[in-house]
């Protein structure tokens, strides 16, 4: 079963190419429990996508078997927070694709037959997931012979979780090819005409060199302008589909942060102390750190250079046994011991065979042909042969096991220690993260002098009192300012530094806080103007070191703004045209009579610049920017003649063209299949946004999650 190995190496790729995996979400334990009134068949619905009712036990069991999945691509047997987050949203991305896509496809008729799927998996231009997981890395081509070595063993010796993990790959490919169908028909459906290639012909063709003057919108003071409500009133009516507005919320809180005092400071300084004595008399240095220190023992010996160098100068000039701190670092006091000195090389060179456990069944299964390889190569096998038959690592498999030299540092410390450490061509069994290996190192390096550093860390942390000192705290806030008045008028009594953080719907944290969730589904679950309340029906949230007390300040729920809401982003708008219509009523006076730009400027104490090389497709002006009008302004303006204003991004212009290039191009047929490739390239992506933007999707999956 090498080749699922080979799935689980490229199982992140594979699946990016068809739909861009990415994985991660948390489920609420409690919505399921016996008597709950989600049980109801309404009230478990977590979505509607074109009238079609998704329920939040089957949306559940996707986001279930699609983390399975993860697990076996990723060999972790558990998921955070991050990850479930990133699993939910792709299990929804399959439902919208599912019911939008794929309801289109059904209503066509079209499918994936038996013959094409059997085609795209064994066939001569197979999918390109089958690429990636069969092709031979010696020669770049897809291997058939073990794509069917590969599916007869699936009926023979995979597991359960195996033969799902194939099936979801089958599904991903037929999904893809329905996709690429569907794209395909509307691309034939796009159409190129010859005006409209002649046009852009002659777009392209045409470039201009130009002079302009131009008064930026800062140059004229807010107090310059007089805008008023009826003003802002009559832009909103004219202008309301431009102002809609997301159902969103606005919270103000304040946190109680929980951090080290002096004395959890001082009782950790105390305890590494108290631990030398101890520490000096045990000869196993690894076993003790590895029973009482924070951080890992590190087996890995270090040349002085390597080492900090305060450390290095200590560590060079010390005997085995002998001490360095206790010191502090990184929030941390720690205790440095010599554990042992030795000659070692810098590099090794080495070979190995890795079986890996998921593959072979077990960790027993592959420790027992680990050893029993490492037998029949010391009775005279040949260890390249025995690699390139059942080692799981295709980098160095097809070398034989070869992996060439490296430093230390390259490879994972238990695979490095018996490479570093082991007799040239003997044998070392060595289990790691990757399965177990069959070691043999080949060749050393020049040996120089070096030190293992057994180091005994504790960090510094609140202890229990500090934490119900913080805590007694913001109880004695939250009860006694239960109203946002009385909370508004604490946080400036006590100076405490309340934040503000607007929140969609669907968001997972608050910016700032720890795995704060439901202090969203707070927000949305909340009155406006009222203090925020957690599941256990307490004001005082808790994410990571921190207390939170927060109250909802603002509601908007998804539509239309109100004027209102709206007013602060129209009064911007009106506000720059005003100061616009003044800018360009000064320039059109200054030109007045004017046949060159150098007078315009001069009676606007302004400045004379030039761009060249610019024409209708052209994105930005140099050293000014996204300019758009300007630009569609200066491409049909007749050579030696002044522009009338022109209102941009960042000012009103006034322009002059001091010369036209042209450079036809006559290549009409090139020009139609130019502009119909940029089309199909963007049919697929804004087929499916069309068709979304159409169908009612009701999303209410920030109630369960």
């Amino acid at each position: 079963m090498a080749t699922l190995q080979n799935i689980r190496n490229r199982g992140s790729l594979m699946i990016a190419i068809v739909i861009g995996l990415a994985l991660g979400a948390f489920i609420l334990g409690d919505m399921l429990n016996s008597g709950s009134k989600l049980m109801k068949p309404s009230q478990m619905k977590i979505a509607e996508i074109d009238g079609e009712s998704v329920q939040y036990p089957d949306f559940q069991k996707k986001v279930e078997e699609l983390s399975e999945i993860y697990k076996m691509n990723s060999q972790k047997t558990s998921i955070d927070e991050k990850t479930w987050e990133q699993i939910r949203e792709q299990v929804w991305q399959e439902y919208l694709q599912e019911n939008i896509i794929g309801k289109a496809t059904e209503n066509l008729g079209l499918t994936v037959s038996s013959d094409e799927l059997f085609d795209l998996v064994q066939g001569n231009n197979p999918h390109q997931i089958i690429q990636q997981l069969f092709k031979d890395p010696k020669t770049g081509q897809v291997d058939k012979s073990n794509i069917i070595k590969f599916l007869k063993s699936l009926e023979t010796n995979a597991t359960p979780q195996q033969k799902s993990y194939w099936l979801y790959i089958e599904n991903q490919i037929k999904q893809d090819k329905l996709r690429t169908k569907y794209n395909n028909l509307v691309s034939k459906g796009l159409y190129v005409t010859s005006d409209e290639a002649k046009k852009s012909l002659a777009e392209k063709s045409k470039s201009v060199n130009f002079q302009y003057v131009m008064l930026a919108y800062s140059s004229v003071t807010d107090a310059t302008v007089t805008v008023s409500d009826s003003d802002l009133k009559e832009y909103y009516n004219k202008h309301k589909d431009e102002y809609k507005q997301e159902k969103g919320r606005k919270i103000e809180y304040v946190t109680f942060e929980v951090l080290p005092s002096a004395a959890d400071n001082a009782a950790t300084q105390k305890w590494v102390v108290d631990s030398k004595q101890e520490f000096g008399s045990v000869a196993d240095n690894k076993q003790y750190v590895t029973v009482n220190s924070e951080t890992p023992f590190d087996a890995s010996y270090y040349k002085k250079s390597e080492l900090p160098a305060k450390i290095g100068e200590w560590a060079f000039g010390a005997q085995q046994g002998d001490f360095y701190g206790p010191y502090f670092e990184n929030n941390e006091y720690k205790l440095a011991k010599i554990d042992q000195f030795k000659l070692m090389p810098d590099s090794v060179q080495a070979s190995h065979i890795l079986i890996n456990p998921q593959t072979i069944g077990s960790a027993d299964k592959a420790k027992a042909l680990v050893d029993s390889l490492k037998k029949i190569i010391e009775l005279g096998a040949d260890f390249a042969v025995m690699a390139r038959k059942y080692s799981e690592d295709p980098g160095s498999k097809i070398k034989g096991g070869d992996l060439g030299w490296f430093k230390r540092k390259q490879m994972v410390p238990e695979f490095e220690d018996a490479a570093f450490t082991g007799e040239i061509n003997k044998l070392y069994v060595v289990a790691t993260r990757f399965g177990y290996h069959l070691i043999k190192p080949t060749k050393k390096g020049k040996e120089t002098n070096m030190v293992r550093i057994a180091t005994l860390s504790r960090k510094v942390e609140p202890s229990t009192e500090t934490y119900q000192k913080v805590y007694s705290e913001t109880s004695k806030f939250a009860s006694e300012n239960q109203t946002v008045d009385a909370f508004n008028k604490a946080v400036l009594s006590q100076k405490l530094d309340k934040k503000i953080a607007s929140l969609k719907e669907n968001d997972q944290d608050v910016p700032g806080l720890e795995s704060s969730r439901s202090l969203v589904k707070a927000a949305f679950n909340s009155e406006n103007g009222k203090i925020l309340v957690n599941n256990e029906n307490s004001t005082i949230f808790e994410f990571g070191n921190k207390f939170v007390i927060g109250s909802l300040t603002e509601v908007t729920e998804e539509g239309p703004s109100t004027f209102e809401q709206a007013k602060t982003k129209v009064e911007l708008v009106v506000r720059k045209d005003k100061k616009a219509q003044l800018l360009a009523d000064k320039l059109k006076n200054a030109a007045s009579g004017q046949s060159d730009l150098a007078g315009v400027a001069s009676k606007v104490s302004g400045e004379v610049k030039e761009a060249a090389g610019v024409n209708f497709t052209s994105f930005s002006i140099p050293a000014v920017g996204f300019e758009p009008a300007v630009i569609g302004t200066v491409s049909n303006l007749a050579e030696g003649k002044i522009s009338e204003p022109v209102q941009g991004n960042n000012g009103v212009y006034i322009t002059k063209i001091t010369a036209v290039k042209t450079n036809p191009n006559t290549d009409l047929k090139g020009e139609k299949n130019r502009l119909a490739q940029a089309l199909n390239s963007r049919a697929g992506s804004q087929v499916f946004e069309s068709i979304k933007k159409v169908v009612d999707i009701v999303d209410k999956r920030s109630k369960f999650y």
